[in-house]
């Protein structure tokens, strides 16, 4: 028995509809520009004036570039010579940059009445995460009857900050937003970081290695 071909609705049978998904698609270009004139910006962003469309096209082309509309609400629609594909590349290069930025953001809780042990190891494992160059955003939840006393997740999380002045710099002072202390630090150049906690972890490890194999000094 054969087999129809699916048809998409307000097409011919046997006929695929495909949806253009380009974001750049809209953007006319070139003999797409059906306008008779256009304000004209050079390549480096000079007014160059309302001119023919076919002129301002010929102009694009001659010099190995792309008249691109990108006023189209304009009278007359502003366009711009310019090269269209290194225009999307980078683009999407922008948008990729902040996708990558957004996914690499790491987490540390702290609480107001932290422990000293418990305070080091979280700056540990923030110094780890900004030694592989993702920003962290630190956060301080007050439970019960602690809102009443801010001034102390505030004085944890200024700790954090000083403590990890080595590694990061803060992109704004703590916050309180509801019961919460937020602040966010982005991590210095890889040859200006001094981490200190985890250095002396890496200090300690050798000794501690030595009292777990009962191997002594030599």
């Amino acid at each position: 028995m054969a087999l129809s071909s699916p048809s998409a609705p307000g097409g011919r049978p046997g006929s695929y509809q495909r949806r253009n998904v380009d974001p750049f698609a809209a953007i006319r270009r070139n003999h797409r520009i059906k306008v008779p004139q256009v304000r004209l910006i050079s390549p480096e962003g000079k007014q160059l004036g309302i001119i023919d469309t076919t002129k301002a096209i010929n102009l694009a082309l001659e010099n190995g570039l792309d008249l691109v509309e990108v006023a189209p609400n304009a009278t007359p629609p502003v366009c711009r010579i310019m090269d269209f594909g290194k225009y999307v590349y980078e683009e999407q290069k922008k948008t990729s940059n902040a996708k990558s930025t957004a996914s690499k953001i790491k987490e540390i809780e702290f609480t107001a009445r932290i422990a000293q042990h418990d305070f080091e190891t979280k700056l540990r494992h923030a110094e780890e995460f900004l030694d592989h160059g993702n920003k962290v955003k630190m956060r301080l939840k007050f439970r019960g009857r602690e809102m009443a006393h801010t001034e102390i997740g505030f004085d944890v999380m200024k700790r954090a900050v000083t403590e990890l002045a080595g590694m990061a710099h803060p992109d704004a002072d703590p916050k309180l937003i509801g019961r919460n202390i937020h602040v966010m630090l982005t991590p210095l150049p890889a040859n200006k970081r001094k981490p200190r906690f985890l250095q002396e972890t890496e200090d300690v490890e050798p000794e501690e290695e030595n009292q777990a194999t009962g191997a002594g000094p030599t």
